[in-house]
């Protein structure tokens, strides 16, 4: 079907207190495992490259999108592309080109009024383009070789005064908040703080973003979703499905050698990986279980 924009999954979500899973990719397995997982579940599905995966790819953004645009039309279920974490004007200039419906813009590592001053540019630019744009504030950490900081340190929260003043002076359409993940997390023991994400809701009137996820067991995704949380990222956790399928592969075939083989197996693996996680989201929550 065709690709339908990230802004219209997202809000669709949010008016149905849902939340859709985004997941970054790196190689075309990457894109058809996602895609699969997603078929699986019955799903819309984000699919999104961050600036780290382009400079993996040799700095050319269009290749892998191309390839991202050509299976989601091919998908049986809607399929958004995502731009994201993007720190570079020049990479967010390509966005709209290249078939992108939506951008985050990452300038979170900046003070709080450059960051504002920044971000408000980058979405004045987007929306030129007819892009939904994506901000961060608060310190989630762990991106673009930045130490994983501790997500309970005080000052790493999102503020939900700051957030509201930095939605309104920015003019983001949505908002990824700091409440307890960290990016690059390799186990799943990440505790969100479900107060302040209740606060954060009743805050802010634009959709809410979880960054991090791999890191966030599935109860605590469920709480996230049901405390209002529209978009939940995630990326590690495919990696780790991923080299850990190939790994057990090659270990039991050490005679392997055709990448097929084993890039099947860890196709596979990310391709229930993300089943897996799709179903999480919409888990309904037990009473002890409700934030």
């Amino acid at each position: 079907m065709p690709l339908v924009t990230t802004g219209e999954l997202v809000t669709r979500a949010a008016a149905a207190h849902s939340a859709v899973a985004s997941f970054n990719i790196i190689t075309l397995e990457h894109v058809e495992a996602v895609i699969a997982g997603a078929e699986a579940a019955d799903a819309p599905v984000v699919l999104q490259v961050s600036e780290n995966a382009v400079k993996f790819r040799y700095g050319r953004l269009l290749p892998l999108a191309r390839a991202a645009v050509t299976a989601a039309e091919r998908a049986a279920v809607p399929v958004g592309l995502h731009l994201d974490h993007v720190q570079s004007d020049d990479l967010l200039r390509q966005a709209a080109d290249a078939g992108f419906s939506s951008v985050m813009y990452d300038a979170a590592r900046l003070p709080y009024a450059q960051n504002l001053a920044a971000t408000r540019i980058a979405a004045d630019w987007a929306h030129a383009q007819g892009l939904w744009i994506e901000a961060e504030l608060g310190q989630v950490g762990g991106k673009f070789g930045q130490p994983a900081l501790d997500a309970h340190a005080p000052g790493a929260r999102t503020d939900p005064a700051e957030a509201r003043a930095f939605v309104a002076d920015s003019g983001v359409d949505a908002l990824a908040v700091a409440i307890g993940s960290t990016h690059a997390m390799t186990t799943r023991t990440a505790t969100l703080d479900h107060d302040l994400l209740k606060r954060l809701s009743a805050t802010l009137d634009v959709p809410l973003v979880l960054h991090g996820s791999s890191g966030v067991p599935d109860d605590e995704l469920a709480a996230a979703v049901a405390g209002g949380i529209a978009k939940v990222n995630v990326g590690t956790a495919l990696n780790i499905a991923m080299t850990g399928a190939i790994r057990e592969f090659l270990a039991a075939h050490p005679e392997a050698v055709d990448s097929r083989k084993y890039l099947s197996v860890g196709r596979e693996a990310m391709a229930r990986a993300v089943t897996g996680i799709i179903t999480a989201l919409a888990r309904p929550l037990k009473g002890s279980e409700r934030p």
